[in-house]
Formats: structure tokens, C-alpha cells, sequence
């Protein structure tokens, strides 16, 4: 081989490795842009510009060194910090800040067990597809990995949980990262995403600068290497960082139903005699406003089953609005559609489905879309898109025709009697304590027309979904299918500061409240008077049910009568214990439990609640 072309290839590949460690070092990006040593500024000034560029309005933390300045920007931006007693906690209402609000929810915490301690909060977020954007603090870029405080591998932990994943190298990065986040996190399915901003990439240069400094540096030629790496580091982390940037939100972009798919559907739906619609929780997420919504599921004139964020979407009363026998009528159907429904356990894996039915599947989301129609269903029509612009295409494309009355008048008359068996239930006397039901219905009657339901916990919760009626869309939050216990202080917290002027209820197990009690000192501090209604029966009844029965023994699942509204009054809030001794006069503790949330303190009803037989056969696993 001629030694010339030889030499050639080894020079050439010196040349590219010294022009790759030079990009990767960050050399050539200083050599255009310009690192300013003497500015004040800082890398949590420029998230809170992208953060309020895109309309975000609160950012949950429970706070720590690693984000004091992305805090600290915020604020001075106009964004509210609302600082929690847990760090899932603050996840979870930056997870209700998304549902309610059709823009992401933000929480910040910090490193280490900060971040691990909303793993569980993200997990949900992920199944309840709510678009959230999780900012968290780490070890300096170069200390990661070397035993540095708080410093673990949280890319591992969080890249299962969400869509994206980031970890910003260098303060010119923080503006597209964050761009990019928020616009998948919005996109084609919604959920949580997540971004790591070791604290060199938060702090101004001369504060990082004193930390890059090296007081004994090894002597000779290591030493000069070391001394000039560090620099270099240094400089480039913050070469470019305030050149200007445009902070403008990216194109979010969402799956629709074709024409021609439309099109099929409308055919299917004007032949059907005995259709249903089960609408779930995505029919509710942006562009299309749920009153329109409604407005397109009244002119189909097809009766509902409601679920999810779902539930209220037609109002407290509506005709079509089935809440009963939901089995029976799946049975009946000729023509079932799936609006963001998933065939999961909460519909036998699709087994309630007849196999006689045309079934419409509409979900965002393809595994969704087609889970468990390997086992037990097949759809008729699988449509990849969103669910509440189908719906007001398919009314379009309907215009004119209306479901057979004598359906959903049926139904309806079912419900009815359904209902009234319950209420008879709820007249009923409990052996010792306070009838569960009763107090439901008595609540569910005197609650405001603005209310936010917040559903936290397994049997009470439970019952509560029969009785209580949301009063209109986006008025129900509940964790979703993970069925996580401890979401009721976020998503209250979140509900209650989107809504400001609604009356928000938490409805807890005795259980589930000692997740988020603590929160109260949240609700006082933040002035968010929200009112908890706790079904106490010492006991986690929806384990115990079934437990006991099958296993012969009630291990783990004994509480105590706790003075839970005590509780509430040392953390600056107003309790109530409520027994049989006070059912006469139930209505007028409810009425004052909300006279003081209108004037300010947040209020928790400990109700003493007793056994019933209405959930015999509820599934717990």
C-alpha cells in the first residue's frame, strides 16, 4: 500500500477526532458565540420564560436548593409558586391544573428524593394521560455520577413513566428542551415529560465559577489538563446562553379521524336502533371545548355512560346521561362507541361487550385503541384520533337524525328504579353510626351548582360515584385507572386555583386522608378554603369486604375513629366530627362547612359512618 495514502488515512482520522472532541467539548461553539462572564443572569430565568410563554400560570414545588432559581425567576415573572408538604403533592396538581385547564401543569422538586418521592404521582399522570411537565434539580454536570449529594440516575427512573425525557448539558440548551417537552407532552396521547437541570445550569457564572475552582491543582502537565478542562466546562456551559431566542410555543399536533372513517361511522351509527355511547376521560382533553361537546352529544340524542374525567359532561340531570345497569344495556346494544373508553378491568376486558354489537372505537392512543381485542372484542371501526373532534364531526355528519326515543326513555326508566332501591338503601339504619349513603345524598343535594367533585379513596369513594352528581363537565376528578390512593390534597389544591370562585369538595376515605391530611397547612397558607368530607368507618373497607369472607381474618385493615378534624384545626383549618347524634341537624353542619370555606378556612367533615351491604361483589384487585 503507498505509505503517502496511508499517512493520509491516519492523518485524516486525527483530524476528525480532534475537529469531533473539539465540537464535543464545545470548542467550536465558542468560537462563534460568546461567553458572558460578568452577567448576573441566571438558568432559571430562562425557564421561566418559556414557562410563561406558554401560558402557565402555577408551578407546584416543595422546594430545594437545586430549583430555588427556577422559584425564584418565577415568581418575579408573575408565575405563583405554591409550595406543598409533599412532593406528590405537587405533582398531582399540576396533574389537575392540566385537566382543568387545557395547558400543562408544572411541578419542580428537587434532587435525589425529591424527584423519587413523585414517582408514584407521575406513574398516575401517565395512565390518566394529563399533559405535565416535571422540572427537576440535579448534581452538577460534572459531580454526577461521583457521590455528590442527592445525586442519582433519575433518567432510568423516569424514561418508563414519560414521554421525554431530558437532561439539559449547558444553559443555552434550557430553551429548545423546554419548548420541546411542553409540545410533547401535549401531543398525540398527553402526558407527563421530564427534564433534569443539574445546578451549574441554574445558578449565575460566578457562583459556578467559584465551585469549578480548583485550589490545589496537581502539578505539571495534569495539572495544566485538568486546570484548562475545567475552564473550558465552564465557559462553554454558559457560551450563548443569553443570545436571544424565540420562546414561542411549538405546533402541538393531534391525531383526527379521516373523512372517509367519519364518514363509515355516521352510516353505522343512522342504522342503529339501540345505540350507547361510553365516553371517557380523553373526550374531555383540548382543542375542542366540552361544551361543545355536550352540545354534540345532545343532538345525537344517544344515551351516555359517563366516565372519568367524563362524568358531568351532560349536567346533573340529563335524560341521556345513564348511570345504572350500564351491563344490562351493553347486552342490549346493537351499536356501542368507545369515545376514549378502554377495554380494560373496568369494562371485563371487553367481555360485557356483545358480540352481536358494531363497536366504534375511537381512542388517541393505538394500544388503547385495540387492547384486549385480541381476547375478547373486535372493533367494528378502530379510529386512531381524538375523541371530541369525532364526536362533533360524526353530530355534523348526523345532522337531522336523532337516536329512537323509546331507547333511551327505557334506560332512563331503568335508572330511575335503580335509584330509587339506593335511596331506599340510604334510608336505612346502620348499625352503629351514620348511614354512608344518607350522608351522600345529603351532601350531593346541598352542594353548590359550581362544585369540583375530587374523588380520593376506595369504598366511601365508591359509593360516592353512584350518588353524587357533578353538576357539569370538567367538574369530576378522580386518580384514574391506576386507582392511586392520596391524590384528593393535589388535585383539590389545583381544582380550587383554576377555579377560584367554585365551591371544591374532596370526598375521602378515612384510608386515603391520612395520605394528604397534611396538605391542610397547604390549604391555609395558599388560601385555597377547600371542604373535606371524610366517610371515617376505621376500617379499609374495600380490602375488608373481601378479605374477611375469603381469608377469615381482618389483618391490616383495622383503623381507629380518629379525631381526624383536629387535625384539620392544628393545621390552621376548621373541623367538624359528625355522628349519629348530629343526623338530625347533618344539613345544617353541611351549610356551615360552607359558609366557612366562603370566608376563607378550609373545612373537613369527620363523618362516623357505618356498615353496608351496597358494595357486595366490588372488585379491589
Amino acid at each position: 500500500m503507498d505509505i503517502n495514502a496511508v499517512l493520509g488515512c491516519v492523518l485524516g482520522c486525527v483530524f476528525g477526532g480532534l475537529v469531533l472532541a473539539a465540537y464535543r467539548l464545545g470548542i467550536l461553539y465558542q468560537l462563534i458565540h460568546k461567553t458572558e462572564t460578568k452577567s448576573p443572569r441566571h438558568g432559571g430565568e430562562s425557564v421561566a420564560e418559556v414557562l410563561r410563554a406558554h401560558g402557565v400560570k402555577f408551578v407546584f414545588t416543595l422546594v430545594g436548593g437545586h430549583i430555588s432559581p427556577i422559584l425564584v425567576a418565577c415568581e418575579k415573572l408573575g408565575i405563583r409558586i405554591v409550595d406543598t408538604r409533599h412532593e406528590a403533592t405537587a405533582v398531582f396538581a399540576a396533574d389537575a391544573v392540566a385537566r382543568l385547564s387545557g395547558t400543562i401543569g408544572v411541578a419542580a422538586v428537587t434532587a435525589g428524593p425529591g424527584l423519587t418521592n413523585t414517582v408514584t404521582a407521575v406513574k398516575n399522570a401517565q395512565m390518566a394521560e394529563s399533559p405535565l411537565l416535571l422540572i427537576g434539580g440535579a448534581a452538577a454536570t460534572l459531580l454526577q455520577g461521583r457521590g455528590a449529594l442527592q445525586d442519582i440516575d433519575q433518567m432510568s427512573l423516569f424514561r418508563p413513566l414519560c414521554k421525554f425525557c431530558a437532561s439539559v448539558r449547558t444553559v443555552r440548551e434550557i430553551l429548545p428542551v423546554m419548548k420541546k417537552a411542553i409540545a410533547i407532552a401535549q401531543s398525540g396521547t398527553p402526558g407527563p415529560v421530564f427534564v433534569e437541570f443539574p445546578i451549574d445550569t441554574l445558578y449565575p457564572f460566578h457562583l459556578v465559577e467559584k465551585e469549578f475552582a480548583v485550589k490545589n491543582p496537581p502539578k505539571g502537565l495534569v495539572g495544566k489538563i485538568v486546570t484548562w478542562y475545567l475552564h473550558n466546562h465552564l465557559k462553554n456551559l454558559f457560551a450563548g446562553a443569553w443570545e436571544a431566542r424565540d420562546v414561542s410555543p411549538l405546533p402541538v399536533h393531534i391525531p383526527q379521524a379521516t373523512d372517509p372513517q367519519v364518514q363509515q361511522c355516521v352510516e353505522l351509527v343512522s342504522r342503529a336502533k339501540k345505540p350507547v355511547i361510553l365516553l371517557g376521560s380523553q373526550a374531555t382533553l383540548p382543542p375542542t371545548p366540552v361544551d361543545e361537546i355536550r352540545k354534540a352529544l345532545e343532538s345525537l340524542g344517544i344515551p351516555c355512560f359517563l366516565g372519568g374525567m367524563a362524568r358531568g359532561m351532560l349536567g346533573r340531570d340529563s335524560p341521556l346521561h345513564i348511570r345504572q345497569n350500564r351491563r344490562d344495556a351493553l347486552k342490549e346494544a346493537d351499536l356501542v362507541l368507545l369515545a376514549g373508553t378502554v377495554c380494560d378491568f373496568r369494562l371485563s376486558y371487553g367481555r360485557v361487550l356483545s358480540r352481536r354489537s358494531k363497536i366504534i372505537a375511537v381512542n388517541r392512543d393505538k394500544t388503547q385503541l385495540m387492547k384486549n381485542s385480541d381476547m375478547f372484542w373486535k372493533p367494528t371501526v378502530a379510529i386512531q384520533g381524538d375523541a371530541g373532534s369525532f364526536l362533533l364531526s360524526l353530530s355534523k355528519g348526523l345532522k337531522g337524525h336523532r337516536c329512537p326515543e323509546d331507547w333511551p326513555q327505557n334506560l332512563k326508566d331503568g335508572d330511575r328504579t335503580k335509584e330509587n332501591t339506593n335511596r331506599e338503601k340510604a334510608g336505612e339504619k346502620t348499625e352503629r353510626h351514620l348511614n354512608p349513603l344518607n350522608v351522600l345524598h345529603r351532601v350531593d343535594a346541598l352542594m353548590a351548582e359550581d362544585s369540583i367533585i375530587v374523588a380520593d379513596g376506595g369504598d366511601f369513594v365508591g359509593s360516592a360515584a353512584y350518588i353524587m352528581r357533578p353538576r357539569g363537565p370538567l367538574r369530576w376528578l378522580d386518580p384514574g385507572a391506576f386507582g392511586t390512593l392520596g391524590v384528593g390534597g393535589g388535585f383539590a389544591l389545583g381544582a380550587k386555583l383554576c377555579r377560584p370562585e367554585s365551591e371544591v369538595w374532596i370526598i375521602y376515605g378515612d384510608g386515603s386522608l391520612g395520605y394528604s391530611v397534611a396538605e391542610f397547612d397547604t390549604f391555609t397558607r395558599h388560601k385555597t378554603p377547600v371542604i373535606a368530607l371524610v366517610g371515617n368507618d376505621a376500617c379499609w373497607s374495600q380490602i375488608s369486604r373481601e378479605q374477611v369472607p375469603i381469608l377469615g381474618s381482618n389483618v391490616a385493615c383495622g383503623l381507629a375513629f380518629t379525631d381526624y378534624h383536629i387535625v384539620a384545626d392544628g393545621y390552621g383549618g376548621k373541623g367538624h366530627r359528625i355522628g349519629r347524634e348530629d343526623e338530625d341537624r347533618l344539613d345544617d353542619i353541611i351549610c356551615k362547612a360552607q359558609q366557612e370555606s366562603r370566608e376563607g378556612r378550609a373545612t373537613l367533615l369527620n363523618v362516623l359512618i357505618g356498615k353496608t351491604n351496597f358494595r357486595e361483589g366490588s372488585i379491589s384487585v
